[in-house]
């Protein structure tokens, strides 16, 4: 068919442009070696006599929707072997150590000839894609298989090529799941329109991810030491430098507030520009302990903590809303606290839902941000709201695990 040529001659295009630009460009050239390596890293570390839940996702943040999902099979089901794979760098390279699964690859192009190849090599009793992900080729040889497919945290909108007069071709690739796990009702009425009955409303895993890493979540003795004087505390989140700046005008005007900021970028430059936009403030990695109490700006200098330090606010402002678009809010939100954001949210459901909830709040200038900030310092109810948010949309990975739990606990998990 027509739209299958193109299709196919889109996908060796894109992987000839990537191989053209790998020279000049770290993420293509990432890819392009990443996807060389592919079936002989599988060759070398598949485990003989084994067989594997394929997950994908296309990146870092699709793969916090899917870890729920594998976290909880590999707790139910020890014995259960995840292949991992990612599209993208900014996934694979930051998750590839990552414990809760097997094997841990880049996904190769979506040739009819490279999904032969992954499914010979490869025993998959079934295919778990997260969100965006759908790939005819990979899909159709599937179902040619037999192999059950499913898509989780799935979000569709209007103008997909689905729901296009000249999307017949790649319609179809919707009918080769065995279920479509959708985040909203919008989604699932789209698909009902296209006469679809395998889809279900489960909502959001990233919900249940943020509320296990908050119920996990360690505590800072350091930080503790800093707001031990009762003062209200500022959490900014992934700050970017439309963020500090409005930030900082504020922590200067109200003197009776601190401020932990934690920046998106640690480099250098960056640090350095926070240091002359907040003279006072001091880096957290470069204090000791005593050293915290009498500071008013605390910035933290290191990853991994910023999910944790949310529980110490009395406001949580999250970053990138002046630019491409806002950070995680659940993590601030999941701690009960009311959440601040800049005006580039709307693509963000989430966000979306906090405002209408009463939990979330989003400024465009600096006088509605300290009209918000006075507000919030002194509101006790916009906090709860946010974290009953939260806690409302938990839920999603016990539906996907029961699901395919009844599909492939048999031939999977007692295999």
């Amino acid at each position: 068919m027509i739209q299958q040529l193109i299709y196919n001659s889109g996908i060796a295009c894109y992987s000839a442009a990537l191989t053209l630009a790998a020279p000049f460009h770290r993420k293509a050239a990432l890819i392009v070696k990443g996807r060389r390596q592919v079936f002989d890293y599988l060759r070398q570390h598949l485990h003989p006599g084994d067989s594997y839940l394929w997950v994908h996702a296309a990146s870092l943040g699709e793969f916090e929707q899917g870890r729920p999902v594998m976290e909880a099979l590999k707790e139910q089901y020890p014995d259960t072997r995840i292949l991992l794979t990612f599209f993208s760098p900014s996934g694979y390279e930051i998750r590839k150590h990552y414990a809760g699964a097997d094997l841990i690859c880049y996904l190769p192009a979506d040739t009819p000839d490279n999904a032969r190849r992954l499914l010979e090599l490869v025993p998959v009793t079934g295919a778990v894609f997260i969100k965006y992900e759908f790939w005819a080729n990979y899909l159709t040889e599937l179902n040619r298989r037999g192999i059950p497919a499913y898509s989780i945290a799935a979000i569709f909108r209007k103008d997909q090529l689905f729901f296009k007069s000249y999307g017949s071709w790649y319609r179809r690739v919707l009918y080769r799941f065995r279920k479509i796990f959708v985040q909203d009702h919008d989604s699932l009425q789209l698909l009902k329109e296209l006469h679809l009955t395998n889809a279900t409303v489960a909502g959001d895993t990233r919900f249940d991810r943020v509320k296990a890493v908050a119920e996990s979540a360690r505590r800072f003795p350091e930080i503790e030491e800093f707001i031990r004087d009762g003062r209200k505390v500022i959490v900014a989140g992934s700050s970017w430098p439309q963020d500090e700046e409005l930030l900082a005008k504020y922590f200067i005007e109200q003197p009776d507030v601190k401020l932990i900021l934690v920046p998106h970028e640690i480099h250098g430059g960056h640090l350095a520009g926070i240091t002359r936009l907040l003279p006072e403030s001091r880096r957290y990695t470069q204090l000791k302990a005593g050293e915290f109490a009498d500071l008013r700006c605390l910035v933290i200098d290191t990853i991994g903590m910023l999910s944790s330090v949310y529980r110490y606010a009395t406001i949580a402002y999250i970053g990138g809303g002046f630019g491409a678009g806002i950070h995680n809010t659940l993590e601030a939100a999941v701690w009960k606290v009311p959440v601040v954001f800049g005006p580039n949210y709307h693509k963000f459901r989430e966000a979306r839902e906090l405002i209408a909830a009463g939990g979330g709040f989003s400024i465009d200038s600096y006088d509605k941000l300290r009209k918000q900030f006075d507000g919030l310092l002194h509101d006790t109810s916009s906090g709860p709201r946010a974290g009953q948010y939260v806690q409302a949309n938990t839920g999603a990975t016990s539906l996907i695990i029961n699901q395919l739990t009844n599909d492939l606990y048999a031939k999977t998990i007692h295999s």
